[in-house]
């Protein structure tokens, strides 16, 4: 699992896009698709643990497709995820999840919005040949941002420059941080659907921003919700304070649920 093939990733302009991977092929055989729960992990942090509603995760695995197939717009439907790719699917819960991208060894797929349980079981079918049921923790958040360039927090300035070692956060500055698992929303969304509107997160009272340890004002959070023109993408427009620490680590807590604490933020 050191490879970190994104189920979506994120570039410089923060625009959520399609992995680029290479398409490939392998000869269909009798195999099943193989994987285990201590391979599927968040898709920001390829870390095993806790997974949410609606949040963005990987399964890695053999045998899981015959074909490699990254999400285009032809697969849409009215704006919605598709929940099947080259005849595979992944359901959880008796759920079809919404797919970003298949290939032999790795799903990427949203879990769906609709799960509220304290744990899921995962299965991917291929063409009517289904793997085994595996089964993952669950809670209402679980906060991770994505990461870019080792352990660091990927963000954006509000001209939608990338936060980054030449280009670093300044105290007082807002920010936009990018993150997974933060969770249902106010209003509800159909699972997999890409959102074209600000739509904040439903446990709002429950999220705190901790920069060295320190939370954050909750004022300081002027928005934390699904990015518009994508699915299971979270963002959060943060105003730094006016006294910052140089990288300061940066962790987000949503009731019992927090980030790793190792994620440090470009900053001076």
């Amino acid at each position: 699992m050191s490879r970190r093939c994104y189920t979506t990733s994120l570039c410089a302009g923060c625009m959520l896009s399609l992995s680029a991977i290479s398409a490939g092929q392998v000869s269909p055989t009798a195999t099943n698709p193989a994987y285990s729960a201590a391979s599927i992990v968040n898709a920001a942090t390829q870390a095993l643990g806790t997974l949410a509603p609606n949040t963005i995760a990987t399964i890695y695995g053999t045998n899981l497709s015959w074909a490699t197939h990254a999400v285009a717009e032809s697969d849409l439907n009215g704006g919605t995820l598709p929940v099947s790719l080259e005849g595979v699917s992944v359901i959880v819960n008796g759920i079809l999840s919404s797919l970003f991208y298949i290939s032999p060894g790795q799903i990427n797929f949203l879990i769906p919005y609709d799960i509220v349980a304290s744990s899921a079981t995962v299965y991917v079918t291929r063409q009517g040949v289904s793997g085994p049921p595996a089964m993952i923790p669950m809670a209402n958040a679980a906060p991770a941002f994505f990461e870019w360039n080792g352990n660091f927090a990927l963000a954006t300035h509000a001209d939608g420059s990338l936060v980054s070692p030449s280009a670093p956060a300044q105290a007082g500055e807002i920010i936009v941080l990018y993150a997974v698992g933060l969770g249902r929303t106010s209003p509800d969304v159909p699972s997999g659907h890409i959102v074209s509107t600000a739509t904040w997160i439903l446990y709002l009272p429950e999220l705190q921003v901790l920069l060295n340890g320190a939370p954050c004002p909750s004022s300081s959070i002027y928005y934390a919700g699904l990015t518009p023109g994508f699915a299971g993408l979270y963002q959060i427009n943060l105003i730094l304070p006016d006294a910052l620490a140089p990288n300061p680590s940066i962790q987000l807590v949503m009731g019992t649920q927090a980030s790793p604490a190792s994620i440090l933020l470009y900053a001076q």
